[in-house]
């Protein structure tokens, strides 16, 4: 079959400043699967230019595919613009069958399918088996009821999805489609080759906000081996100077992590390695923090999400300020840089409290900030708890955290705004934070500090100046839970848990070429 794979341009601040850009792993790990199942594969990355709509149509119907598949990382904030190129290509050409997949229609689906008659199929979870399945029952005339993890209409045009899918017991059983895409377009940190990867796929903690957690299902692994030896042929083969890891919590298992650690160090290639983990991970880590470094870990962005015990609490991060701060002085002390997240909106804040998680945040000394917006995702505990609160955005496209989309009933969206504003630029700005721009030793991190600094300035007057002019906010919206619709977290667990199996085999030499070569 001739299939299309279409990564939208999104319209979210972090993919328009800057001038890097990833590839899409998520079509890639799902282009893969349909390459060995002998299909016709392509894709077409939008967010180079970005692409506008009618050429994006134009490349996808080309060459008359059978297939269009749509999907974005950022899914909640691309629906729209993934609805309206749904809606232009089933205009111009209504034969091929589009199937939409990613988080935010794994849970909308019905809704999605509700609304618009434009989608014929929706992948709900992993798509790497399910896609490539619902093909072939297309292919074969077999009905799509048999099909594990997908949801479409009846024959009657009424919304039904099938059984929920088995989580992907073996992650190295499908492989990423490395060949759909010319890596040396890619880059990140500034212009230094990159892709994306995951090393494993959930998280096991509960964090009660979190839109990836339940879709996810369980905590996997790759086999760490295998994962080096991929990794140090994409350097070799391909150039690849940076690895940006897509994981939840790649660290979750410190034995599966130090495997890892090891297998990089002994492939000994130049690779830089930038990621998330949790704060406590990196303090039961402090004995073997030496190989991250040495591993290629150069920057972990640590999703702290706020500085008042109590809030942590309440969301169920499960972690401590205590740890938080440890882990920032580790880091430090190994030459890692540390990203720490903060998050406006869990509570309803007073100015008094932005200044006391300023003055938290101050003390924890990071070397970057990433100050973001509570964004509820329906299939959340958190949702539940947020449901009665108004929405003031109603523009699903800035539901990119990096927008305030609920109210607070104490200060006003101006209020927080320039607050959050003030407290990026105060912790930015301090004379450690500038002193480690300018100075630091390491010719690497100096590099990797500016580059962040020069993105996040340009970022920074993007977002003051559409806060001005064009974020057009309401000032008595519906409740949450009439906008989006009843609380889903009852069905937050997207897939049905398969057990592991890891294999007992050693790995030969050559497994990375010969899976790769495609």
């Amino acid at each position: 079959m001739n299939i299309v794979l279409i990564n939208p341009p999104h319209t979210a601040i972090g993919s328009r400043v800057p001038d890097d850009h990833l590839p899409p792993l998520g079509l890639l790990a799902i282009g893969g699967p349909l390459l060995d199942s002998g299909h016709q594969v392509r894709l077409v990355d939008a967010e180079f230019g970005p692409m506008p709509l009618p050429t994006l149509v134009e490349q996808a119907l080309r060459d008359d595919p059978d297939f269009v598949l749509i999907g974005h990382s950022g899914s909640t904030s691309a629906h729209p613009t993934a609805l309206e190129i749904a809606r232009m290509i089933k205009a111009r050409a209504p034969a091929p069958l589009i199937i939409y997949g990613g988080v935010f229609p794994t849970y909308h689906w019905r809704d999605i399918l509700a609304e618009t008659d434009v989608f014929d199929f929706i992948v709900r979870g992993e798509g790497e088996a399910t896609a490539t399945a619902l093909v072939e029952a297309v292919e074969m005339r077999q009905p799509v009821s048999s099909v594990a993890g997908i949801a479409c209409r009846d024959d009657l045009g009424r919304p039904f999805a099938t059984q929920p899918a088995a989580t992907i017991s073996d992650l190295d059983a499908y492989r990423v489609g490395w060949e759909l895409i010319d890596i040396s377009r890619y880059s990140y940190w500034g212009g230094k080759r990159a892709v994306v990867m995951q090393f494993s796929r959930g998280c096991p903690h509960l964090c009660n906000y979190c839109g990836q957690r339940g879709f996810w299902t369980r905590w996997r692994h790759r086999d760490p081996v295998r994962f080096a030896k991929e990794i140090a042929w994409l350097h070799r083969v391909h150039g690849v100077e940076l690895i940006n890891l897509a994981d939840e919590n790649p660290t979750s298992s410190k034995k599966a992590w130090r495997a890892f650690l090891d297998a990089m160090i002994a492939e000994n290639v130049p690779v830089l390695i930038v990621g998330s983990t949790r704060a406590d991970d990196i303090v039961r880590d402090a004995d073997i923090l030496h190989l991250y470094r040495r591993a290629g870990v150069i920057r972990w962005l640590l999703g702290m999400e706020n500085t008042d015990e109590e809030t942590l609490s309440l969301i169920r991060k499960g972690g401590s300020t205590k740890s938080d701060r440890e882990a920032i002085r580790l880091l430090r002390r190994h030459g890692i840089l540390s990203m720490a997240t903060w998050v406006a909106g869990f509570e309803d804040e007073t100015l008094r409290d932005l200044w006391r998680g300023f003055r938290q945040l101050i003390a924890y000394d990071p070397d970057q900030i990433q100050a973001l917006y509570v964004t509820p995702h329906r299939w959340t505990p958190f949702f539940r708890m947020a449901s009665d609160r108004k929405v003031i955005q109603r523009d699903v496209r800035l539901w990119d955290y990096k927008h305030q989309v609920l109210a607070m009933t104490r200060l006003q969206p101006w209020m927080l705004f320039f607050a959050v504003k003030l407290i990026e630029i105060a912790v930015q700005s301090r004379p450690k934070a500038l002193a480690r721009i300018l100075f630091h030793p390491d010719p690497e991190q100096r590099h990797s500090m500016r580059w962040y600094t020069k993105m996040g300035r340009r970022v920074w007057f993007r977002e003051v100046w559409g806060f001005l002019t064009s974020d057009n906010r309401v000032s008595d919206g519906p409740t949450l839970a009439k906008f989006w619709g009843a609380p889903q977290d009852a069905e937050e667990e997207s897939m049905i848990a398969a057990r592991v199996v890891r294999p007992r085999v050693p790995v030969p030499p050559h497994a990375p070429e010969g899976r790769l070569a495609g």
